[in-house]
């Protein structure tokens, strides 16, 4: 890989704040570094910690933006696309029962199948379904891959603007030009080529502040700052995520758990190396996360402990979210032998 345009300040940038720890018997083994950010809807940030400025790849975490091109290009009016349907678009799903009878009823409800998805096959995550798909003697298709739901409004998006699904992801295919032009108007950033790369599902994914994803998911969670037509679509997308969080991720999920026990006051959703995003939609507060090594476990962490300080959760809340803030670290034996916590930079006092 070239490191053509990588300057000497992106190798001793000032180092972020230890967000977690993991603890291996009595000793501290690893620490993780990263940054995070608690907006509103107008940029003004509620807490934070690290380089909030540092552009970062948002990965999966960002689906819900990048499903704003259904609504930009009219595919959800076209096709009448149902909630189940707008939140596997969201999805980052774990290849369960659930999740591949979904996806093949979206594709085929946009008159489409299985070998237009160009997102790649890989197996599901989720080890019950792995097991049952390699007892069944057959082998994963694209309709495993965790981002096939959001894949499929991709190809709806396609159909809606009357243009090829051929290359759907590629950069400057139509697709991915409405989905990049949609980001661009919620973040209120311009979204360069110079911080653009390939995501694990073949799709541009674009870099930027940190403090624009946690302003951005604001902007969605209130309507501030978007056209008419970006808020209704917004809340239409959050609505339908939140409440059908089984289809964004899966059993045992923290994404699916924490949305199912917020009841609809919070969106939340993860993304490779260390992201995780979301909105308190009642506060109409944002945030965004990165843990500088990608660690995703330690990210769990984070996130559950950020929110334990600033979503205000009822009993019920702070029990799943304290599950996820103490992440078990097993061994081959299945013996406890570690854990990972956030430390108390994660736990910010507002005023």
């Amino acid at each position: 890989m070239s490191l053509q345009g990588i300057t000497e300040a992106d190798f001793f940038m000032d180092a972020n704040p230890i967000l977690a720890e993991l603890v291996r018997g009595n000793w501290v083994e690893n620490r993780y570094r990263g940054a995070f950010v608690v907006s509103d809807a107008q940029g003004n940030v509620i807490a934070s910690a690290g380089d909030i400025d540092r552009p970062v790849f948002p990965r999966s975490a960002v689906k819900s933006m990048q499903a704003m091109a259904l609504v930009t290009s009219g595919a959800i009016d076209k096709f009448d696309l149902t909630d189940e349907e707008l939140a596997l678009s969201c999805a980052s799903h774990q290849g369960e029962d659930v999740h591949i009878a979904g996806v093949t009823s979206y594709l085929s409800h946009i008159g489409l199948g299985i070998s237009d998805l160009e997102c790649g096959a890989h197996a599901p995550t989720f080890g019950p379904a792995r097991e049952k798909l390699r007892d069944s003697g057959q082998s994963p298709s694209a309709v495993h891959n965790n981002c096939s739901g959001k894949h499929s409004g991709m190809l709806a998006v396609a159909e809606a603007l009357g243009v090829s699904t051929a290359h759907y992801v590629d950069r400057d295919h139509a697709v991915q030009q409405e989905v990049r032009s949609g980001i661009e108007t919620i973040l209120h950033e311009p979204l360069n080529t110079d911080r653009c790369g390939t995501d694990g599902c073949s799709i541009p994914t674009w870099a930027a502040p940190l403090r624009q994803f946690a302003a951005g998911f604001a902007r969605m969670a209130t309507g501030e700052g978007l056209p008419e037509d970006f808020a209704r679509g917004a809340r239409r997308i959050f609505d339908a995520a939140t409440s059908h969080p089984e289809l964004v991720g899966g059993t045992g999920n923290l994404d699916t758990e924490v949305m199912r026990a917020f009841g609809g006051r919070l969106m939340q959703k993860g993304g490779a190396e260390g992201v995780q995003c979301g909105a308190v939609r009642d506060k109409g507060w944002g945030y965004a996360l990165k843990v500088d090594d990608g660690n995703m476990a330690a990210s769990h962490a984070m996130v559950a402990t950020l929110l334990l300080a600033i979503a205000d959760p009822d009993a019920a809340q702070e029990h799943v979210l304290k599950r996820f803030a103490v992440q078990v670290v097993r061994n081959v034996r299945g013996l406890d032998v570690g854990l990972i916590k956030a430390t108390a930079a994660m736990r910010p006092k507002l005023s």
